[in-house]
C-alpha cells in the first residue's frame, strides 16, 4: 500500500509532461525534380545542352553511384535504351 501511495504523485507528474512536437514532413521536392519531369522519355543527349543545378548527377546504366541520401540533389537516370528514365531527389 505504501508503494502505491509513493508512486501516485510520480504518476500524476508524468501525466503533466507535454508530448514531443511531431517532426515536420521532409520536402520531397527539395531538388526541384518536379520541374524536370518533362525530360522523362527524352534522349539522354538533351542533357548536354542543359545547365543543371550544381551537384546534379546524370546516372548512366550500370554506373556505380554513392548511396548517400541528399534530398537536395537532382538525379537523372538514363535507361538502357539511352532515354531519360527517372528524375528524382536522392
Amino acid at each position: 500500500m505504501k508503494r502505491i501511495l509513493i508512486a501516485l504523485p510520480l504518476l500524476a507528474l508524468a501525466a503533466c509532461v507535454e508530448p514531443a512536437a511531431p517532426l515536420p514532413e521532409p520536402d520531397t521536392d527539395a531538388c526541384k525534380a518536379s520541374s524536370y519531369q518533362g525530360l522523362v522519355g527524352q534522349p539522354g543527349a538533351v542533357l548536354k545542352s542543359m545547365m543543371l543545378p550544381a551537384g546534379s548527377r546524370v546516372i548512366e546504366p550500370g554506373q556505380p553511384v554513392t548511396m548517400d541520401y541528399r534530398v537536395d540533389r537532382l538525379n537523372i537516370e538514363i535507361g538502357t535504351d539511352g532515354r531519360i528514365a527517372k528524375v528524382a531527389c536522392y
